[in-house]
């Protein structure tokens, strides 16, 4: 039995060490930089899969510890500041000049963040959290928006992965960047979903959008958030036109949430987490 597996999960690797000529693009070498900066011995894995790259990460952790391949897994969420992805998304012009609106009235795009978030999983109880379950779900007619029915799609799986039902679920993670057209095809996906949609958090206004670190980012944000009892706020009324709301508050007795990032490529990915 292997015990100690390394998750990198990143979207744009080390292309800002690359741009200033201290890096050569390739994956393999990037691995073996972090590993080392780590000295980590175990088996390393890097998931690159644009935005989810961390939530497919824990998925995969969470697939091998249940099947008793691993005891213990790390998951390391990596997205550092380069011109690339910044010029990217300018020339695409999703990018708000202001400051992100999840679900806002005046939404008019997202702003990019940087972070690495590191998510322990074990076998050992090491935490008052547990992953029951998550999906994701490949949708690329749109390689740079989301699909409603993706939305709906990716939610089932993973309650029918975690053994639960709809109404199981106390609060929901979205991802609400505040892209005027996204925003709206994830309201559109809730609402197919879910008969009384739970509570809604986004994070994206206090942190910015993260890319591939922003599965693990979040997670720790929200597991944070819910365990001290603090809340992000939000400076834009919500789009009523949307058919959803952010809680204004975290709910009484949250048990059970779902964590959910969308992504470049028609990538769909949620996560359910559970408090003991």
């Amino acid at each position: 039995m292997r015990a100690g597996a390394l998750f990198i999960a990143t979207s744009s690797l080390d292309i800002g060490a690359v741009e200033q000529g201290e890096a050569a693009m390739d994956y393999q070498t990037f691995a073996d930089k972090i590993a080392n900066w780590l000295d980590w011995t175990g088996p390393v894995y890097l998931v690159s899969t644009a935005c989810t790259s961390s939530l497919n990460a824990m998925i995969a952790a969470h697939a091998l510890l249940s099947t008793g391949e691993l005891t213990d897994a790390l998951v390391l969420g990596v997205e550092l500041d380069n011109r690339l992805t910044l010029g990217g998304f300018a020339a695409l012009q999703l990018l708000s000049r202001h400051s992100s609106k999840p679900f806002g009235v005046d939404r008019d795009g997202l702003v990019l963040g940087e972070a690495v978030a590191a998510l322990r999983f074990s076998t050992q109880e090491v935490s008052p959290w547990k992953m029951l379950g998550g999906a994701n779900v490949v949708d690329g007619k749109q390689p740079t928006s989301a699909s409603a029915s993706a939305v709906m799609s990716m939610y089932q799986r993973a309650l029918a992965s975690s053994g639960l039902a709809a109404d199981d679920i106390d609060l929901i993670k979205v991802q609400a960047a505040g892209s005027p057209g996204n925003d709206a095809i994830e309201a559109q996906g809730l609402r197919d979903m879910f008969q009384v949609i739970p509570p809604l958090v986004s994070l994206k206004s206090a942190i910015g959008h993260t890319m591939g670190a922003s599965g693990a980012a979040e997670v720790a944000l929200l597991t944070a958030c819910l365990e001290q009892d603090v809340w992000p706020t939000y400076a834009d009324a919500v789009d009523e036109t949307l058919g959803v709301h952010l809680a204004a508050h975290p709910p009484e007795a949250v048990r059970r949430v779902m964590a959910t990032i969308l992504g470049f490529g028609g990538g769909h990915a949620t996560v359910v987490l559970e408090r003991a």
